[in-house]
């Protein structure tokens, strides 16, 4: 028996009216109709007596009314105790380094004022290592970038571009449209911090027939900062990481458009959305969606 149909009846009783119970269920009256006719083939009885565009209950309504009341009630008792079991579960999120210190950081204090009971671990780390712990059921969610691997879904939660980024007093010429040749004479730190497709960088220097001159590789962010500081290094850094470098003026973005436009994402990824109560999961796209206003605004 379809909890459904049961309580596409109850909304026909309270409002003694298909239509009124369509607008209220936020359904077409043909659904509720099809609903109601459904139960009463399963039950073998008509629940409501029918005379054009009014419905009364029948007899056999009356006596199936407290029984289907009973029915809604205990299931939806039944799902707040779920729900309630679930908040007090932990939470194990995974995520790279970037997400990790920019996004989470700004969202987990947020979560847990929402979901006091909630308690949230954070692992951080490759993509590839968090997909491996998102398959063995050792984390719920993960913040990392797209992945193409049956049973695992995606959904696209930050927008983060990488930026070529230069100290304001690095001596790259002022070149209108700098080509790959010029950059490749210039030192670089590479960071590498698992959260983007790194190719797209290498594949722009091999189409020019020429390599970047990458001097140091590092997976900490601020190393790759200190060493931008210098004032001898360019570096691809997340848009995230070096915001308010480039709005103080203390770092300059080095125009490359014409050359490669990295706007990579950030994506919810999962393998089973029912670990989790349905109004985290709308919290977590919520707060994304906060924490990109902010930004823009900033």
């Amino acid at each position: 028996m379809n909890i459904d149909h049961i309580e596409a009846f109850l909304y026909v009783v309270h409002y003694k009216s298909t239509h009124k119970a369509a607008n209220a269920l936020f359904l077409s009256q043909p659904t509720v109709t099809a609903r109601i006719k459904s139960l009463e083939r399963e039950l073998g009885v008509e629940l409501f007596y029918r005379e054009g565009r009014s419905v009364t209950l029948s007899d056999k309504g009356k006596g199936f009314l407290p029984f289907a009341t009973q029915i809604v009630q205990t299931f939806q008792q039944g799902k707040k105790q779920l729900e309630k079991t679930q908040e007090t579960d932990d939470v194990c999120i995974g995520a790279n380094g970037v997400t990790a210190q920019y996004f989470l950081a700004y969202a987990l204090p947020k979560w847990k004022e929402q979901f006091p009971n909630l308690r949230f671990q954070l692992v951080t780390g490759s993509t590839t290592m968090l997909l491996e712990k998102l398959e063995s059921h050792q984390i719920h969610v993960a913040f990392i970038q797209y992945v193409h691997r049956e049973g695992i879904f995606n959904e696209l939660l930050l927008n983060n571009a990488v930026k070529l980024v230069r100290h304001c007093e690095h001596p790259l010429p002022q070149y209108d449209c700098i080509e790959a040749k010029e950059l490749a004479q210039q030192k670089m730190v590479f960071f590498e911090c698992g959260a983007f497709d790194w190719n797209y960088v290498h594949k722009m220097f091999e189409v020019e027939g020429v390599a970047a001159n990458i001097e140091v590789r590092t997976d900490h962010l601020e190393i790759a900062k200190a060493f931008i500081r210098t004032k001898n290094y360019i570096s691809f850094l997340p848009q995230l990481c070096v915001k308010n470098e480039l709005e103080s003026g203390e770092f300059v973005e080095v125009d490359i458009k014409h050359l490669l436009d990295m706007n990579q994402h950030i994506f919810l990824t999962y393998k089973n959305k029912d670990t989790l109560t349905s109004a985290f999961w709308e919290t977590i796209c919520h707060t994304a969606k906060d924490f990109e206003r902010v930004q823009m605004m900033e």
